[in-house]
């Protein structure tokens, strides 16, 4: 489970995030990264359309992404906000791909 303090409950910061975030794609998934000013927290949000699948589908895309993004938490630059879009594709995607994916995304964004 992703910790209460790391979660992204703002919808303008979400809507920010994905329109001036630093955006990286994978076959699977989508990231919007942006940096903010101050000390706060990394913060990590999930975006998991109809299109993934019905409501057991996104709700198992999003356990595992959140499972995933809480072992990349520690190594994101401070009080960035994170945005994780789910593609269609994620659906049918193993953890070990959608974990590899989510890692590529992180590791191209630049620091």
């Amino acid at each position: 489970m992703l910790p209460a303090e790391h979660r992204l409950d703002d919808a303008g910061l979400f809507r920010l995030a994905t329109r001036r975030g630093t955006r990286r794609s994978s076959p699977t998934l989508v990231t919007h990264l942006l940096q903010r000013e101050g000390d706060a927290p990394p913060l990590v949000g999930f975006v998991v359309s109809r299109a993934v699948g019905n409501a057991v589908v996104r709700n198992r895309v999003k356990r595992r992404l959140r499972h995933l993004a809480r072992e990349h938490v520690s190594s994101l630059p401070g009080s960035c906000v994170l945005v994780v879009r789910a593609l269609p594709a994620s659906a049918s995607a193993s953890s070990a791909a959608l974990g590899a994916d989510l890692s590529g995304c992180l590791a191209r964004v630049p620091a």
